[in-house]
């Protein structure tokens, strides 16, 4: 039996590393809603035990990848959007040159692993494969996707990933 080829992710030719703006959306394996609560009483999302990990490790990114920034996040209850920034002039002891796509697997890789410990299940996927990205090209594409990340909460009834 042959599988359907995957769809590629990443722009083909494209430097991960250079310096820009990158929106990255990751969504929690089967779409389950551990991360936190949305509704219409607290716009903003309620973080569970598993979404305070995630958000240890976001607001970490920058110790561990000194040239990247995270600008903004949101953490859904199935899935995060993260706005980061790479500026490779930044100095520090970390990676040299990080990759978005280093930054992701660090992220999936640190938070399963104390998920896991927290639910004493060891080698339970909590991520999708993979994660969605989109290039920022000028600063009105930054400014639609920081009010995206902004309303998400707001929108979560209507959201796709629902």
């Amino acid at each position: 039996m042959s599988l359907p080829e995957r769809k590629i992710n990443r722009l083909s030719g494209y430097d991960y590393s250079q310096n820009g703006g990158y929106f990255i959306t990751i969504c929690v394996h089967n779409k389950k809603r551990i991360l936190s609560s949305v509704g219409d009483g607290f716009p903003v999302p309620k973080l569970t035990a598993y979404g305070r990990i995630v958000e240890e490790h976001i607001c970490s990114i920058n110790k561990r990848f000194p040239q990247i920034a995270v600008e903004k996040y949101v953490i859904m209850p199935n899935h995060i959007h993260i706005l980061a920034v790479i500026d490779r002039s930044v100095l520090g002891t970390g990676d040299p040159s990080p990759t978005i796509g280093t930054m992701v697997g660090w992220l999936k890789y640190q938070t399963t692993k104390q998920i896991n410990l927290l639910r004493e299940s060891v080698g339970e996927r909590v991520w999708q494969r993979s994660y969605y990205d989109h290039i920022i090209r000028c600063q009105q594409d930054y400014e639609e996707i920081w009010r995206y990340i902004d309303e998400n909460p707001l929108r979560w009834l209507s959201d796709r990933l629902f």
